[in-house]
């Protein structure tokens, strides 16, 4: 998924009166082209890394229709409140199917991800990605983005040898992303890197306002690096005063090194 603008909101439909968000979600097995040399046997949601970005809004009813084709049992676990029968940890064998309906609640940054033992060689193999509850009255409009920080343990020694934003490592560093300059950017960030205990994200040349989990209108603090430890996950808003070509990473030297970096090509407004 290295699209960052991509949002699933699911098909709509009307049911007694509530809106039902029907999503239809697939496990798959896929081979992910990492860089000119490496290939990589990722599990994943449709057939990409990060799964796709699911998003509703408070008090619709989520249903997700999940198909397990990924060759080993699979499930979605969700983050939120919801009830035990939908908690994602019951396993789903190859070739069969189920469904996970819920209410959306509460608003915030969530994320979903395989709960499969050993769950995390599931998350990092792919399984994993964001769940955006919408408040009931929006937030400002802004240019919206995801980035999903996430490690590839290639040898399967329980230690990550590549990094990556949004699945391929390095993407955002060779293709910048185009934003304007004094546009309000609302980013959506979770870092789903297993084996490292924690990692920060900083954002060169400027300041974010802090939303933590997403579950609030109002942001705790201001600053540039933010530490965050595994699914752990924050909206971060930003606007760059100046023209120019900015970088993004964690403050990890060796983990930006190896994958995770990008950069914002911000355009001066005519």
């Amino acid at each position: 998924m290295q699209h960052c603008r991509t949002f699933d909101y699911g098909t709509l439909k009307q049911e007694d009166g509530r809106t039902i968000r029907e999503f239809q979600i697939i496990a798959k097995s896929t081979t992910l082209q990492l860089n000119s040399t490496t290939a990589y046997a990722a599990w994943d949601y449709n057939g990409q890394v990060p799964g796709p970005t699911l998003r509703a809004k408070q008090g619709d009813r989520v249903r997700v229709m999940f198909l397990n084709d990924g060759g080993h049992a699979h499930t979605m676990h969700f983050h939120g409140i919801h009830p035990a029968e939908v908690d994602g940890i019951k396993p789903v064998r190859n070739g069969t199917a189920v469904i996970y309906e819920f209410d959306a609640f509460p608003y915030g940054l969530h994320l979903y991800h395989c709960h499969i033992s050993p769950v995390t060689r599931h998350i990092s193999k792919g399984l994993h990605g964001l769940f955006i509850i919408d408040p009931p009255s929006d937030r400002p409009p802004a240019d919206e983005m995801v980035m999903v920080m996430a490690g590839y343990d290639l040898q399967e020694k329980q230690h990550n040898d590549l990094y990556a934003f949004n699945g391929i490592p390095n993407y955002f560093k060779e293709h910048p992303i185009p934003i304007y300059q004094n546009q309000l950017v609302r980013l959506y960030l979770l870092n789903m890197i297993e084996f490292d205990p924690a990692v920060t994200f900083h954002l060169h040349a400027n300041f974010f306002k802090v939303y933590p989990t997403g579950m609030t209108l109002t942001p705790s603090h201001e600053t540039d690096v933010i530490t965050m430890g595994t699914a752990e996950r924050h909206i971060l808003e930003f606007a760059f005063p100046y023209p120019g070509k900015f970088m993004f990473h964690p403050h990890q030297d060796a983990i930006a090194e190896s994958g995770c970096m990008g950069l914002f090509d911000v355009l001066p407004r005519t």
